[in-house]
């Protein structure tokens, strides 16, 4: 008997410390041809650079993607594929979306694929990437993306390549003409799309769930998911969306200084011509057989850096309400209900849109510290009340009533917080007008964690601090406490893959927007409902916002 219960104790002791099972290396069959992935974790498998579409070279190039051309045998998805053309990131290495040294070329619409699951039929949540970058130059394939964390939390995660650029984006009457349906500019909306038909096909034999999939993305790749949600092509493709900077009210101007911003066909068509002047060319084809260094070479010369947002060039590289792929705008398809209903998560970093750290003043003051390029809330101010008299026009006497720039130092503070204010009501009233109908959950927060490093004290939790830690994929000088917000914020984001709300064992409670109560979730400092400003304020931000243009 002793020998018996020992031989059991062992047994349970060898698979207690045994390591999980490595999950689906391969080869797994996609409707393509089989693949074979890699083992990162003792327990996750990835299958990198799996094409969803043809190459985008040739006579495909400025067209919408193509079937992807069947192979034999087992294809190697061990080591990432080509990333799309790309402008080099302006910070560099210290960038979200710096890739290093990975080749660039234009047969890079793949995917990576990360799975903890055994074997097909598991149905795990799907969570599918779009990456953010300058007018989408930016790629997936960032090692900030590295997705290991979530497959582990249980999710199957797919990142996404896309065209970007004017590869992505460039629209032309020619390109029109040519479409079919009087249309050109969104092959970037196009691919994503096609990828997701992918994912409806295939990811089944990864063990993901394809009738549960979310998709979420942050600054460009944030406005690729809303734009997918007007688009009528995105219908049946996914369930929940989450946006990472930004989900703003669609009477917001703000958004034509960032990633969701949209261009009419004709504003798309006048860009588009003055881009082939730049690159020297007179027809489609032959911008079709020039190298692509030598568009990229045009698109780097189309840009204008303005003095706030930095976007300020005559070309703003984006989507297009083009009739067909976007057939209307965020408010008249909000209006018609016609955008896919689906749960959201939304939110905001507390000093992006132009704020800063509450202590960047003084070391800029001191002159201890740069200020950041862009941040609004430390030029000086006579710059700072220009910009509040452009941005508010009439009513602008009555911002700087609300929030005062007697001196420097005043309009830093008051500007810091009408960043956060408007931010804050912005994704409130968005709330509100897609909620209306739905029986779909909402849920906003603001993240409010500043990264360790150098800039810590200026530039606090800017724009994109939040990546590492939903992804929970640390660096090397994280604290304790950056550790515990990567491990919260990235249980939120897999518990709302999985139903569509966040909430779960072990996490602040975070309440679903409901219509009635003002009031953010707090993602890194408090972990807890914040309040809205006083009464005034918010009348203030929703008549500004009625007296702007429908976007």
């Amino acid at each position: 008997m002793k020998g018996t219960l020992a031989r059991i104790f062992l047994a349970v002791a060898l698979l207690m410390s045994a390591p999980a099972p490595a999950a689906l290396k391969g080869p797994v069959k996609t409707d393509a041809g089989q693949v074979s992935g890699a083992v990162t974790d003792p327990s996750i498998s990835v299958f990198r650079g799996v094409p969803y579409a043809a190459a985008p070279v040739g006579d495909l190039r400025f067209r919408p993607p193509a079937p992807v051309v069947p192979w034999k045998g087992v294809r190697s998805a061990e080591r990432p594929g080509l990333i799309c053309p790309r402008l080099p990131s302006p910070n560099g290495p210290s960038s979200p979306n710096d890739t290093g040294n990975l080749p660039i070329g234009e047969d890079c619409l793949n995917l990576d694929i990360y799975t903890g699951a055994q074997g097909g039929g598991e149905r795990r949540p799907v969570m599918v990437w779009f990456h953010g970058g300058t007018r989408g130059a930016g790629s997936s394939s960032a090692p900030t993306y590295e997705s290991t964390a979530l497959a582990k939390k249980g999710a199957v995660v797919v990142l996404v390549n896309f065209r970007g650029g004017p590869l992505g984006f460039l629209a032309t009457p020619e390109l029109s003409r040519e479409s079919g349906h009087n249309a050109s500019g969104n092959y970037a909306l196009m691919d994503d799309i096609a990828a997701l038909k992918w994912i409806k096909r295939n990811i089944g034999a990864f063990g993901g769930d394809p009738g549960n999939v979310t998709i979420f993305g942050e600054s460009l790749g944030a406005g690729t998911v809303n734009f997918l949600a007007l688009s009528p092509f995105s219908k049946g493709l996914f369930q929940r969306r989450i946006t990472q900077s930004h989900s703003l009210y669609s009477h917001d101007p703000m958004i034509q200084d960032h990633g969701t911003r949209s261009q009419t066909m004709k504003e798309a068509e006048a860009s588009g011509e003055q881009f082939m002047q730049l690159a020297g060319v007179k027809t489609a084809a032959e911008l079709r057989r020039l190298p692509w260094e030598k568009i990229f070479d045009a698109f780097a010369r189309s840009f204008k850096p303005g003095p706030l947002t930095g976007f300020a060039n005559e070309m703003p590289w984006t989507y297009v309400i083009d009739g067909y792929i976007v057939p209307h705008n965020y408010t008249d398809t909000y209006a018609a209900h016609a955008q896919v209903d689906a749960d959201a998560l939304t939110g905001e970093n507390r000093d992006e849109n132009g704020a800063a750290a509450d202590t960047a003043f003084a070391l800029v003051a001191a002159g201890k510290a740069t200020a950041p390029r862009y941040t609004t809330a430390l030029l000086p101010r006579s710059e700072y009340l220009a910009f509040v008299h452009q941005r508010y026009g009439v009513m602008a006497d009555e911002y700087l009533k609300l929030y005062p720039a007697d001196t420097d130092q005043q309009g830093f503070e008051t500007a810091n917080a009408a960043s956060r204010d408007s931010g804050q009501l912005s994704s409130f009233m968005w709330a509100e007008q897609v909620t209306p109908g739905s029986k779909k959950h909402v849920y906003i927060y603001r993240f409010s964690q500043a990264p360790p490093g150098p800039n810590h004290d200026v530039t606090g939790a800017y724009h994109g601090a939040d990546l590492r830690y939903v992804f929970n994929n640390p660096l090397s000088n994280w604290t304790d406490e950056d550790h515990r917000v990567a491990d919260m914020m990235s249980s939120y984001w897999v518990n709302f893959a999985r139903t569509g709300n966040p909430n779960g064992p072990g996490l602040p409670n975070w309440p679903a927007f409901d219509g009635k109560t003002l009031s953010t979730m707090e993602l890194g400092r408090s972990n807890a409902p914040i309040p809205f400003p006083e009464p005034a304020k918010v009348d203030f931000w929703r008549r500004y916002y009625a007296s702007q243009p429908a976007l």
